[in-house]
């Protein structure tokens, strides 16, 4: 079983990514502006962590350890966060082929190459993000990129999944969605965070509430009960979780069916939720098996 995202950042500023851009008159978005993050280098960030294992920079020793500790159970930790990036440029990609121009990136973590705006800019140039994270590690970095000339159209709010409510009443994020065009939201690698005591299934569905007919949700989740996991990747799984608890945060892997009712009341496209890999790519034998606890779908609201 693959060892999750950590809220999908990426290579920060250190390895020649493309800058987040932000339109300074979006409501919500300070500007230069960011919340304090204070370093802690006693303690593993998620963030840091999947930034080493995808070769990103924005990492310290403990990250690395933790990182290390974490392939040391799954070996195919480092495929598994690329295939599943990899994943959610391709729905990206096809939500705008689909003629979607608004995007809601929620957990989008540190700014990285392919970032949302980046891969649906290649087929909309009119497309325009909003990026939501409740860290303030990740917010600081996402901000401190966006302070640059970047791309117009793309804002940053800082906001938490787990309470939707404020999320939607973001000024940015009421903005985009406001105008009754179908929106993509994106949650990669997100929601295997939150935990059951605070409802995702009720969280997603009330995201999900506002957004026009034929928008978009983008999931990918680890799973750890499926026809594509094994008896030993169960194992394994538990002994990530604990692991990941003690050295990270809470991380609670799901079942199939309970990543299949995130769509409920959706049309999932096809292949329908699969290991990452598999979705919308031709994937070999060895990236099916590193993905195979990395599930990934795309549905449509009717």
């Amino acid at each position: 079983m693959p060892c999750p995202r950590a809220m999908r950042p990426g290579v920060g500023t250190g390895n020649g990514g493309s800058e987040m851009g932000r339109q300074s008159t979006w409501p919500g978005d300070e500007g230069t502006s960011a919340p304090s993050a204070a370093l802690d280098l006693d303690r593993p960030h998620p963030a840091r962590i999947y930034n080493y294992l995808i070769g990103g920079k924005d990492h310290f020793a403990v990250d690395r350890e933790a990182a290390q500790a974490l392939t040391r159970l799954v070996p195919e930790s480092r495929d598994a966060m690329r295939l599943n990036r990899a994943f959610l440029a391709r729905s990206v990609r096809s939500a705008a082929e689909a003629g979607i121009t608004r995007f809601l990136d929620v957990g989008t973590g540190i700014p990285a190459p392919d970032n949302t705006h980046e891969v649906a800019r290649e087929v909309r140039p009119d497309a325009r993000v909003v990026y939501v994270d409740r860290d303030p590690l990740v917010v600081t970095h996402a901000r401190a990129l966006a302070a640059h000339p970047g791309e117009p159209g793309t804002a940053v709010v800082q906001a938490d999944l787990r309470r939707p409510e404020e999320l939607l009443a973001a000024p940015a994020v009421a903005e985009l969605i406001g105008d009754g065009e179908p929106v993509a939201l994106v949650l990669g690698a997100v929601l295997h965070f939150v935990a059951e005591g605070d409802e995702p299934h009720a969280v997603v569905r009330r995201l999900l509430d506002p957004l026009a007919p034929g928008s978009r949700l983008v999931v990918s989740h680890l799973c750890h009960e499926s026809q594509w996991v094994g008896e030993e990747d169960r194992e394994r799984a538990l002994e990530v979780v604990a692991l990941y608890r003690e050295m990270v945060d809470r991380l609670s892997p799901r079942p199939l069916p309970a990543i299949e009712e995130f769509f409920d009341g959706l049309d999932l496209l096809a292949p329908g939720l699969v290991p990452c890999a598999a979705w919308g790519a031709d994937a070999s034998v060895g990236e099916l098996r590193a993905s195979r606890g990395f599930l990934g779908g795309v549905g449509v609201k009717r």
